[in-house]
């Protein structure tokens, strides 16, 4: 019921998302610079224009092509305005030209281009994404170098680092995603004929940028981005319109493991079947909600996890109660077309009892693919520390016992007045006490109590455990099988309870943290917030890096006093914060370290690290606790992250309107300067002259005009003084 309601405000929210004003995006999207990505947007918009849309260009970068400057022809232009930037004026695109002109669609060229200083936003995505919330249309292009998730890729390939990235999550908003592809030779063809770049600009680039294993690689690379994008707005749509059956369009594997040590050799099988067919692969882990693992199992799956992580997949920790369900559910959401799950291990009386997965997915699975493997291999299989054994629960032994001595007595004070089935009705209900206070096996316990107390004390022969009349065997069977089962399913209850309340701890700290996150826009306040619900949350010391002036960062929030900090801890910090993956202690890198660090990456920039000091061994290892740590993290992150560029946005405006002032200021004095200094000017080239050195009075007319300009002209000054040190 729960997925359902999920799924349910999922399309709403989609349909109301869908029938809102916002304006769409296209992108035309490619490898590199040079494939024609402003040429086909321009052919496009022609073609609107033709239908009679208003379209308009906002900003285009023709880099001199003449075949690209025909298409502007007949095609209405926006001024561009001009941004005053060190001596000299930078041409960037008017947000606020675009505005008021108000067109259907407007074309945008170079999504990842940085602003000058001084514009309403650092990056004309931003600008972008002002318009589609004014409810324009916008065309723009990308080139795949400059999406944020493979600047990494691009960085190793080439050798370049690219500095102007678009966020993936922007562009995963986009409505429409044109791929502009080229090949490699066609490519550099263009650029030797001068169609790409000029003159010298042309020859290094051949030698530099545009070699043609570079071609090759990010040509590849914008194929695989496409290819994601189109994928997710398939699943999108068919979640959209409830379409369950997968459509068999591109191949996805899901590799499906337990904690049996066999699910390592699975996952690497999964990863030589991905690779030998080159396609995406998942590995996930169904959690159920009617059992709580233990530490042991939920280490190994956390290991088995960042094994499948390694390899390059993707891991999922699925929860429900029924297994096969919660698979084939997940695998049509995701539009899976291959399954592979291990062959059963467990004796036939077990499936029977309690039946089998994989005969469940067989019947479930419909159009899906089920590949069964045997895990077998002749690789060690994991080495595990010696079990600890639990304490045995002496108090729920001696509430057992004691239930059944009070049940038993009531029973001796009833007998008389009621018969042998009701008598059994009471044994039932501490048997089902007894389950949800203590457990499964004291319920068992109980159970076997209860039928040698009731043949014992009530069945006669009295006070022996021989019975006279056969029939009463069958009494006892059906009163332990009941017993037993009143108990399981009393467990079982018993054991959902426990982990929905664990879910539901979970979702109140992230609804809390989320809340309280939104209530401030003040760093410390937000760091202060973070800290307090991790270490409320994760029961262990935390503790915040932030960046300094320089490259290094140090500590902003956290009792450094109380946590084990020293150089080496601070030295892994740092390397989380430089290279933004997650290290240290129960990691695969720096396990050494006595604390986690995760980096606080948000979508632009990483603005700090996080630490964690688990005062438990292996505290840290559950996927479950991973994943909300994560999430905890990326909130934080973003909160930061908006808190800053809301700063930023109000020092920029700030400073504009204290521009506008000065300017203003500036305009008014220079108009009313001129008029006193030429009275000025002109009284004391008269007071030289003779006949006004003889005349006292004239002179003396000369030097009060003089005086009362000069006067008008302090004045003015001090006026001009009060009103900028009060703007200040």
């Amino acid at each position: 019921m729960a997925n359902e309601k999920n799924n349910i405000e999922e399309i709403l929210a989609r349909v109301k998302s869908e029938e809102s004003n916002r304006g769409k995006l296209k992108i035309f999207f490619g490898a590199m610079a040079g494939v024609g990505k402003t040429y086909s947007m321009l052919e496009a918009a022609r073609v609107l224009k033709k239908e009679g849309i208003d379209v308009v260009v906002g900003y285009i970068e023709t880099h001199g092509r003449a075949d690209t400057d025909a298409l502007l022809e007949g095609l209405e232009i926006l001024p561009r305005k001009e941004v005053p930037y060190k001596n000299i004026k930078l041409s960037e695109f008017d947000v606020d030209s675009a505005l008021k002109r108000c067109p259907s669609t407007i074309l945008v060229d170079e999504l990842a281009h940085s602003n000058a200083s001084g514009s309403r936003h650092p990056k004309r995505w931003q600008d972008v994404e002002e318009l589609l919330d004014a409810g324009i249309n916008v065309y723009t292009t990308l080139n795949v170098q400059h999406c944020d998730s493979a600047n990494d890729v691009v960085a190793q390939i080439t050798g370049v680092t690219v500095r102007e990235t678009v966020p993936d999550t922007f562009v995963e908003k986009a409505d429409d995603i044109e791929l502009v592809d080229l090949s490699p030779e066609d490519l550099l063809k263009r650029l030797k004929e001068g169609k790409v770049y000029l003159g010298e600009q042309a020859q290094r680039a051949i030698q530099n940028f545009f070699q043609i294993g570079n071609l090759i690689a990010l040509r590849q690379l914008a194929l695989q981005y496409t290819s994601r994008t189109v994928d997710a707005r398939m699943r999108s749509y068919k979640q959209a319109y409830s379409i369950t059956k997968v459509w068999n369009v591109r191949d996805r594997l899901l590799v499906c493991i337990s904690a049996s040590p066999r699910a390592m050799q699975l996952i690497r099988a999964g990863k030589r079947i991905a690779s030998s067919i080159g396609v995406e692969w998942i590995v996930a882990y169904v959690d159920p909600i009617s059992q709580i693992p233990n530490r042991r199992g939920k280490a190994d799956i956390a290991e088995m996890m960042r094994l499948a992580e390694r390899l390059g997949a993707e891991t999922i920790t699925l929860s429900g109660l029924n297994v096969a369900e919660t698979i084939i559910d997940y695998a049509r959401s995701r539009n899976i077309t291959k399954i592979i799950i291990g062959k059963p291990r467990k004796p036939k009386w077990h499936e029977f009892l309690f039946g089998s997965v994989i005969n469940a997915l067989a019947r479930k699975c419909g159009e899906i693919d089920l590949y069964l493997m045997s895990g077998e291999s002749q690789e060690i299989p994991m080495k595990h520390e010696a079990p600890t054994l639990r304490p045995f629960p002496w108090k729920g032994l001696l509430w057992t016992i004691g239930t059944i001595v009070i049940c038993t007595a009531i029973d001796g004070l009833l007998f008389k007045y009621i018969s042998l089935v009701n008598l059994i009705m009471v044994y039932f209900l501490s048997v089902t006490w007894i389950a949800f206070r203590y457990g499964r096996r004291m319920s068992i316990l109980a159970s076997i109590l209860s039928v040698l107390c009731f043949d014992f004390f009530f069945v006669p022969p009295y006070f022996t455990f021989a019975v006279a009349n056969v029939e009463y065997f069958i009494t006892f069977g059906v009163m332990l099988v009941v017993g037993v089962i009143i108990g399981s399913l009393t467990g079982r209850l018993r054991q959902q309870t426990m982990a929905m309340r664990l879910r539901e701890n979970r979702t109140q700290a992230l609804y809390y943290l989320n809340r309280d996150l939104a209530k401030t826009s003040n760093l410390d306040e937000i760091f202060q917030i973070s800290v307090h619900y991790v270490q409320e949350f994760f029961k262990c010391p935390a503790v915040i890096f932030t960046p300094t002036k320089g490259k290094g960062i140090t500590i902003r929030f956290g009792d450094s006093q109380a946590l084990p900090l020293n150089p080496n801890e601070e030295a892994v910090a740092q390397w989380v914060y430089e290279h933004k993956k997650m290290a240290g202690k129960d990691t695969d890198t720096l396990p050494g370290s006595r604390g986690i660090y995760l980096p606080l990456t948000g979508a632009e920039k990483t603005v700090g690290v996080i630490g964690l000091f688990p005062r438990e061994e292996k505290q840290l290892t559950d996927p479950d606790q991973l994943h909300t740590l994560e999430i905890f993290v990326n909130q934080t992150a973003s909160a930061v992250e908006g808190a800053q560029l809301a700063a930023t946005a109000i020092k920029t405006e700030a400073d504009i309107e204290s521009e506008r002032l000065r300017n203003l200021l500036l305009s008014t004095f220079s108009l009313d300067l001129p008029a006193p200094l030429k009275i000025i000017s002109e009284a004391a080239a008269e007071l030289p002259k003779p006949d006004n050195i003889n005349d006292k009075s004239k002179r003396n007319e000369l030097i009060q005009k003089i005086r009362e300009e000069a006067k008008r002209l302090s004045d003015l000054s001090s006026e001009m003084t009060k009103i900028i040190k009060g703007e200040e």
